[in-house]
């Protein structure tokens, strides 16, 4: 009588698992990409899911940063409908180019594009050339889940897992009117259909090695006094040079 408890608690566990899983629409034991330490704190489950789609702010550093670490690791991305993403910045983000396949211009039958290239690629980045309605989304996400799949787009797109937000940027490196610019600091927010509260964090991106880092502290600046301020803004008159920054969208 024990056996035909279990039995029937662990098949009841089961259809209720396959229920949730449909609501959601991803497998809930989905395995977890490889993603940049910053920003896996920020997502749920702790980075970017397969058979999941993720809406970017239109940010070239932050698509090609989120692409970085599943090449380094040995997986296949593509980015369709961006013609203006180059080799030599995304090499300068940590690209692994041998395993990042470009599709500038798709053409109007983009989605089919998209469509084919989750059935080999570990992440797809397109941007949307028009309108998807919600069975269309529907249909690429469920190859996304056969596949193990995850998909970057830049912009809106339906029953999107997360979508990112990068806002209030601040270039450092430049002197007295001269110099090279070495970094970039930003907000990074995510809102998360797991979450009613967004997460933030302020991040390099890129720093000054060309990759995505967390800044040393979070805090969002407050009214200060004079004397704080002048502190803040000072700049050393002489700059050493850095290499240029190549993406800066």
């Amino acid at each position: 009588m024990r056996v035909i408890v279990r039995e029937d608690a662990a098949g009841e566990v089961r259809r209720l698992r396959a229920q949730l899983e449909r609501v959601q629409g991803r497998r809930l034991d989905a395995p977890v990409l490889p993603t940049p330490p910053a920003l896996a704190d920020l997502l749920p489950g702790g980075g970017l899911r397969a058979g999941a789609a993720y809406s970017l702010a239109p940010s070239s550093t932050l698509l090609l940063s989120l692409l970085a670490r599943p090449t380094k690791a040995g997986s296949w991305c593509a980015a369709v409908g961006m013609p203006e993403l180059g080799a030599e910045a995304a090499a300068g983000l940590g690209v692994v180019l041998d395993r990042l396949v470009l599709v500038p211009e798709p053409g109007p039958r983009w989605l089919a594009v998209t469509a084919t290239l989750a059935e080999v690629m570990t992440i797809v980045a397109v941007r949307p050339q028009g309108r998807v309605s919600d069975a269309e989304a529907s249909r690429l996400l469920a190859r996304l889940r056969d596949r193990g799949a995850a998909l970057l787009v830049q912009g809106p797109w339906p029953q999107a897992e997360a979508a990112f937000e990068v806002a209030d940027p601040h270039w450092t490196g430049l002197g007295q009117g001269h110099g090279y610019l070495t970094a970039r600091e930003v907000t990074v927010t995510v809102h998360s259909r797991r979450s009613p509260v967004p997460r933030r964090a302020r991040m390099l991106l890129p720093d000054q090695a060309g990759s995505l880092t967390a800044t040393p502290t979070t805090a969002t600046p407050t009214t200060a006094t004079s004397t704080t301020a002048t502190s803040t803004t000072a700049t050393p008159t002489t700059v050493t040079p850095a290499v240029p920054l190549r993406a800066v969208g």
